[in-house]
């Protein structure tokens, strides 16, 4: 695969500790992604990291809501799933996954740090509306075919490619530098939403391509 330095950006989700074996919502084999996302970004120019960054007593969390319990969904004006308490600012679990080795990344977003709105995509808040900033700045360094990686791929790096996609942005995700949470139904749903979006998957061997 041919690569455009000057119109292509990597777009790297959520590396962080608490996605990764150990961490508060542990994704199955998170931490095995980090040296193929560091490969990846050095044949990019153009590098941006996502960072969930919740406040404490966060609507997404199950602690917020008594008797509930993590993974249960319940009404809610944005998002239904809630979760451990995971990935709080200024804590370990927050950081980015101390493997990970891109000096080069321009941007580091920040997104979930709304206390009263969950923030799954790395273009929108989960009310599909709110914008975090992330598609004015590409478009204003004229980037715009994004390819996405990180955690989780049914989840965060699912909504970002969807929405990048809505927002005119082509978006391909590298299947095997992500990892899913792995909800009943969740990896099947996301499958099923690429397909209908046109959200192409590949490997990160046709991207790493000589």
């Amino acid at each position: 695969m041919v690569l455009n330095s000057a119109t292509d950006a990597l777009v790297v989700i959520d590396p962080q500790n608490d996605f990764c074996p150990g961490g508060a919502l542990a994704v199955a084999g998170g931490d095995e992604i980090v040296p193929i996302v560091n490969m990846l970004a050095g044949k990019f120019a153009h590098v941006v990291l996502t960072q969930d960054w919740h406040p404490r007593g966060h609507i997404s969390f199950a602690s917020s809501h008594p008797g509930a319990r993590p993974y249960q969904t319940i009404a809610a004006p944005y998002g239904e799933t809630l979760w451990p308490d995971h990935c709080m600012q200024n804590t370990p679990g927050a950081a980015f996954h101390p493997g990970l080795a891109i000096p080069h990344a321009e941007l580091i977003l920040r997104k979930g740090f709304r206390a009263d709105i969950d923030s799954y995509s790395a273009f929108l808040e989960n009310d599909h509306s709110t914008p975090t900033g992330l598609a004015g700045y590409l478009r204003e360094r004229g980037l715009n075919r994004l390819f996405l990686c990180g955690l989780a791929y049914d989840y965060c790096v699912r909504f970002s490619a969807i929405d990048g996609t809505a927002l005119d942005f082509e978006c391909l995700v590298i299947a095997d530098a992500t990892r899913p949470v792995g909800l009943p139904g969740s990896v099947k749903a996301t499958d099923q939403a690429f397909a209908e979006a046109g959200v192409q998957r590949v490997g990160s061997a046709e991207v790493l391509v000589p």
